[in-house]
């Protein structure tokens, strides 16, 4: 009989070990970055300048320079640290534009341009290019599960130190782009109001007083009356809308215009109808 109950608490030690086992996770690689980042995967290799690596449970592999390195913890528990020599400040700030972040560094990470304005086919205010590069972000932030929005305040920044301006950017290519902001895909958009009809109505309103004496014979005539009139100037609303890839490729290039004319050249409809359509966008 004590054999027995031996052999049950055995089989009932083995299935719990069993049991933990499958519901321990499996260890992966931590990568962090010099920036700040954590990647978590599996390295599959490692030479003098670069590592390979794959995000759990995907299959792409990325390179990923040791220079950009700060530490590893290994899925064994050893920590690797890498050292890297900082240049004078002085020096720094003589760096010409780097262009060379790897893939691995965009991944899923999203930047929005500051719009184009045109008013009547002619370029408008900045201003509102930049508000509806802030709209896109507010929109799309709340509905982009999966992907890294960079801030716009943080775009500008950075465009504006590489001497990346609107009217320049067709000197540099989307990939270029991209590498400056650190980023896998780029929206890039445009908004163009069109002078429509132009309302206008009036109101008048007038008053006739007539005086008499006592014999009702008329005295006098008083009148008065005043004229009210007021235009309103509609206009044709649409928005343009295109998102590239770090490999300099379109994915998305569509264009739509508002259904109706407005008095306030409000272009939210037409924009939220193309990012709801984008393929960055999620429910």
């Amino acid at each position: 009989m004590r054999t027995f109950y031996s052999l049950i608490l055995v089989l009932v030690l083995f299935t719990n070990i069993s049991v933990a086992q499958t519901r321990t996770p499996a260890k992966v690689d931590v990568i962090i970055k010099t920036n700040g980042e954590e990647m978590k995967g599996k390295i599959t290799g490692i030479s003098d300048e670069n590592l390979k690596f794959i995000y759990s449970g995907e299959t792409l592999e990325y390179t990923i320079k040791k220079s950009d390195v700060l530490r590893i913890v290994h899925s064994s528990g050893r920590v690797e640290l890498f050292s890297h020599p900082v240049q004078p400040e002085p020096d720094r700030k003589k760096d010409d534009i780097t262009m060379t972040a790897s893939p691995v560094d965009h991944h899923n990470k999203i930047a929005i341009l500051p719009f184009g304005f045109l008013m009547d086919r002619q370029p408008g205010s900045e201003e509102v290019g930049y508000q509806a590069q802030q709209d896109t972000y507010s929109f799309l932030v709340q509905h982009s599960a999966g992907y890294t929005i960079l801030d716009p305040r943080t775009t500008n920044a950075l465009l504006s130190k590489n001497n990346i301006t609107r009217d320049k950017m067709r000197s540099f290519t989307m990939k270029e782009i991209c590498d400056v902001l650190g980023v896998e895909y780029l929206i890039d958009g445009t908004v163009i109001q069109n002078k429509g009809a132009q309302t206008s109505s009036s109101s008048g309103y007038s008053d006739i007083k007539v005086k008499r004496d006592d014999n009702e014979k008329v005295k006098g005539v008083n009148s008065y009356g005043s004229t009210n009139s007021y235009s309103q100037q509609r206009y044709e609303v649409s928005v343009s809308l295109a998102i590239y890839m770090d490999t300099n490729a379109s994915i998305y290039n569509q264009s739509h215009k508002a259904f109706l004319t407005n008095t306030d050249g409000s272009y939210s409809g037409p924009l939220e109808y193309l990012l709801k359509r984008c393929p960055l966008y999620r429910k």
